[in-house]
């Protein structure tokens, strides 16, 4: 795996995911780049903080915004292991993000499903990446809380 590619923070959000589901948390994970250095890791903290806005996402932005001493992540990458609910694409929306990446499409709720564009005009989408592999841990955390 070449070092810096999308699989390489794919990856990394993948290691955060997982420490939301050793925390009995919805396991999605995140990671915010910027000149390929990680300025910021999240994962779920809904049930932690008993708030349901604790979004991995939500958590990463205010964690890169501090980093950066700014609002605007406009010069920066956010790889999450699930495609950004509606609340969580707004907010990105703000940030001016320049790249969003995600792992596992959400059909249920996602961004997507809203069929008319909610981030900012100039961030660019990828999506699928490592899909196999964000899911299952999402399947396999849902799986257990079904037993």
């Amino acid at each position: 795996m070449e070092l810096y590619s999308d699989e390489y923070f794919m990856n990394e959000a993948l290691k955060e995911a997982k420490k939301a589901f050793d925390h009995n948390e919805v396991p999605v994970g995140a990671v915010i780049v910027s000149e390929n250095k990680i300025i910021s890791r999240a994962h779920n903290l809904t049930e932690l903080l008993n708030d349901v806005t604790a979004h991995a996402e939500m958590q990463a932005i205010t964690s890169a915004a501090n980093h950066i001493g700014g609002k605007y992540l406009n010069e920066c990458s956010l790889f999450v292991t699930l495609e950004p609910c509606l609340m969580c694409a707004g907010a990105l929306y703000w940030t001016h993000l320049t790249k969003l990446i995600y792992g596992a499409s959400d059909d249920k709720k996602g961004f997507s499903k809203l069929n008319q564009p909610v981030l900012h005009p100039k961030t660019l989408i990828k999506k699928g990446v490592l899909e196999k592999e964000c899911s299952s841990i999402l399947k396999e955390f849902f799986a257990l809380k079904r037993k």
